[in-house]
């Protein structure tokens, strides 16, 4: 098995390893690395919770030579707030022995204090899409020496409509540069970037985005509706010894909100929520408190949860099966990481087990069921989401097929046929009625002259 000795790496680079207890790299890491290096435009595709940011971030770092210049010269565009956060603090763990300055910034806090920190020089930024370019144009950032541009999440980023501000970015940035891509799927969208804009790209694929991570043990429940979601997860978050970090995902914000307010009285104290509604010091507090301990119990939504480093996660639970089983595949990533056992378990009802289906076709697995504890009580109580919509019969007050309305329009009046004469109307009625020269008409007063 190879070691970070095989990679060729700097002594700066060892130390910070040794410091942070890595030995071997992932297989992102190794198959990546002389790629990146190289300087040709790379795409990485590998599951979330693989190492990717040290896999691009080492061969960079090892490149990079001391300078004093005030531009930046590599950028690297995330997805989210809190990955911006993220990646920052990984560099910085990298570049503890290395002079290096770096940088994040994202929208949803103050630009100016961020022009500010951008005016004292940077070797490296760190941003979001929208932010980076807004200070692009307001000319503080300067990105002409930009040699290196790294997309992580890439498929997350289309999906939160990112592509148009990519497109911007791209415009603006030097031609000459190594663009290198990471992804945990490849999509169509994701295809017709690196189509666009990447040079003969080499590719490095770990794993299917379906094969399921072998230290992280799967189960599922078929429950009937929310409030029974809601009963069994209570009975099983009671045993605070085996489910002592807990990821609760779920469909959608409002869900998020629902499921907060419903846990919050039982567990008020261990609980914690985020998504993209939340405030950015809000979102920023609930990781970090889940993250050192504080709070056991975070509830999140998919778009959150995508590149989420958080260490020692127990269980992740999904709340709500994904539409979409790539998120699944995302979701359960974020326990068993760092070859540490963990556990998933998802929650089905009628509804959702077509969703569940496609789950496991494309892990080409079926996931063990359990069942609901004869302690848990099976609830009759539906959300409106989950009522039927009643349609209604034999209303008086409702107009028959043959009644129905038809489109807006009727006949012009006769009046509103006219012709409508525009600029020539003057000229037919000089025509018709002969009408005489005018005394300021110049021609007429040349003639009179003459006379």
């Amino acid at each position: 098995m190879s070691t970070f000795q095989d990679l060729n790496l700097n002594t700066p680079l060892f130390n910070a390893l040794d410091d942070l207890g890595f030995t071997q790299p992932t297989p992102i890491q190794e198959q990546a690395f002389n790629v990146v290096a190289s300087g040709k435009d790379v795409v990485g595709i590998a599951q979330t919770g693989t190492g990717k940011t040290f896999a691009y971030m080492l061969p960079i770092l090892k490149n990079l030579k001391f300078s004093k210049q005030d531009n930046p010269r590599i950028l690297v565009l995330v997805p989210t707030r809190e990955l911006v956060v993220q990646v920052v603090e990984e560099i910085e763990k990298l570049a503890k022995y290395i002079n290096v300055r770096v940088l994040g910034v994202y929208g949803g806090v103050n630009i100016n204090t961020q022009k500010m920190a951008v005016a004292q020089g940077l070797d490296i930024i760190v941003a979001t899409p929208g932010r980076l370019y807004d200070l692009a144009v307001s000319r503080v950032l300067q990105l002409k020496s930009i040699q290196k541009v790294v997309i992580d999440e890439v498929d997350v980023m289309l999906d939160l409509g990112f592509r148009h501000q990519l497109m911007n970015i791209f415009d603006i940035l030097p031609e000459r540069r190594q663009n290198i891509m990471f992804s945990a799927t490849m999509t169509q969208d994701v295809d017709e970037l690196i189509t666009d804009f990447f040079i003969a790209p080499e590719r490095v694929s770990i794993a299917v985005s379906g094969t399921p991570l072998e230290n992280i043990s799967q189960s599922k429940y078929r429950v009937p509706n929310f409030y029974t979601k809601l009963n069994l997860l209570k009975h099983l978050l009671n045993d605070t010894e085996t489910f002592n970090k807990v990821l609760i995902f779920v469909a959608n914000k409002k869900m998020a909100d629902r499921l907060f307010e419903a846990l919050d009285e039982t567990f008020h104290d261990e609980l914690c929520v985020i998504h993209s509604n939340k405030t950015q010091n809000y979102r920023l507090r609930s990781i970090e408190q889940f993250r050192e301990g504080f709070n056991r119990i975070l509830v999140a939504t998919d778009v959150m949860a995508r590149g989420l480093d958080i260490d020692n996660v127990s269980h992740v639970i999904n709340f709500d099966t994904p539409d979409f089983p790539e998120n699944y595949m995302h979701r359960i990533g974020r326990t068993g990481r760092a070859e540490r056992e963990g556990q998933a378990l998802i929650f089905s009802t009628e509804k959702e087990q077509e969703a569940l289906s496609n789950i496991e076709t494309l892990m080409q697995m079926e996931i063990p069921l359990k069942e609901i504890p004869e302690t848990v009580s099976i609830s009759t109580e539906l959300i409106e989401d989950e009522r039927e919509v009643i349609k209604e019969r034999n209303n008086p007050l409702r107009r028959k097929k043959d009644e129905e309305v038809g489109p807006a329009f009727h006949e012009k009046k006769d009046k509103n046929k006219k012709e409508n004469l525009g600029g020539s109307y003057k000229f037919k009625i000089a025509k018709k009625y002969k009408k005489p020269k005018t005394r300021g008409d110049k021609n007429y007063n040349k003639r009179n002259k003459k006379k």
